[in-house]
């Protein structure tokens, strides 16, 4: 307020510039409020683009902005409680971090879900290599002594023997599965018959001890792949155990388990199916180390998928009849 007393003792021009004075200086605090809100939307502009999820605080607590992150995992800022803790938050790992402007704070959560992940394959490469090699030498004798007994047993015991040498093999290919996932693969590509990828299946099936009466059927064609043979029998392995088991935990004595391949496009599918057990949970089909069966590691899916996206493929879940098909470019 300009003070009576002054305003009284000034002159008619002196009034008149004092006008045209306060006149300015409005019109400059308009100019003024209208760039700072330019200059907010351009600012919440900026922080939409953040990778991050990021939140603007008052000291109150009141959040003044979020971006389209921050939106997502709303209720993730009722966990915060310092600067540089990590949080896990529906099935992910947020870093948190905080600073302070003025009275306002800035907080960011950074999803680190596979670098965690990362960390811990890495952990867990270096402890399956040490014990893969201690599990390897009596395991390999014991396969030894195996082979050795098969020969010298009555006919009536060889199945027990047989058992023995299918456990082991089991024991190699859960050792195997892991060190290929703690470690990562190179896939090394080069031509063969689609025809021995179905003898691998076979030898598989053999190996493999089951209690019920399971029909194998390979519809294969006698074409050339070019890709990692190794690798694709382990994924062909991996739905043939995965098929067992879910027959072996039904209620019916019987069971079939198919693979048929097709042409599709730029695609070469194979489907695989199986009239087990439905799957309990879809969520952790290919998280490692998760399993609702009563058998396996939880490996058998997560290194599939692994080594089919190594190949630029994908695998997915088919709708209305059980199995899945996997696309191979």
């Amino acid at each position: 307020m300009v003070d009576k007393k002054i305003l009284d003792s000034l002159n008619y021009e002196d009034k008149e510039q004092l006008l045209e004075g306060l006149g300015d200086l409005i019109e400059h605090s308009y100019e003024l409020e209208n760039e700072f809100k330019e200059l907010k939307i351009v600012l919440t502009g900026m922080i939409g683009f953040f990778p991050n999820a990021l939140w603007v605080i008052e000291e109150n607590g009141t959040i003044i902005v979020q971006n389209s992150e921050a939106k997502k995992i709303a209720k993730l800022i009722d966990f915060v409680n310092k600067d540089g803790e990590e949080i896990e938050f529906k099935e992910k790992i947020y870093l948190i971090k905080t600073i302070y402007i003025g009275e306002k704070q800035i907080i960011s959560a950074t999803d680190i879900t596979e670098q965690k992940r990362a960390e811990r394959l890495a952990s867990m490469g270096k402890v399956a290599a040490h014990l893969s090699h201690e599990i390897r030498n009596p395991i390999g004798a014991i396969s030894l002594l195996a082979g050795t007994l098969m020969n010298r047993v009555k006919a009536e015991n060889k199945p027990i023997v047989q058992e023995i040498k299918n456990s082991i093999y089991r024991v190699e290919r859960i050792i195997k599965s892991t060190l290929l996932f703690t470690k990562g693969m190179q896939i090394n590509r080069r031509p063969f018959s689609l025809l021995k990828l179905k003898n691998t299946i076979e030898d598989a099936y053999e190996h493999y001890s089951m209690s019920k009466e399971i029909e194998l059927d390979i519809n294969f064609d006698d074409i050339e792949f070019n890709a990692d043979f190794d690798l694709l029998g382990i994924v062909m392995q991996n739905f043939l155990y995965n098929g067992i088991d879910a027959i072996e935990e039904d209620e019916n004595e019987t069971g079939t388990i198919s693979f048929i391949y097709r042409k599709n496009g730029d695609f070469d599918t194979i489907t695989v199916k199986d009239s087990g057990k439905e799957i309990e949970d879809e969520n952790i089909l290919y998280e490692p180390f998760q399993t609702t069966k009563l058998k396996g590691s939880g490996l058998g899916l997560a290194l599939s998928l692994e080594i089919i996206k190594a190949h630029n493929g994908k695998i997915e879940l088919l709708s209305g009849e059980k199995g899945f098909k996997i696309w191979l470019k």
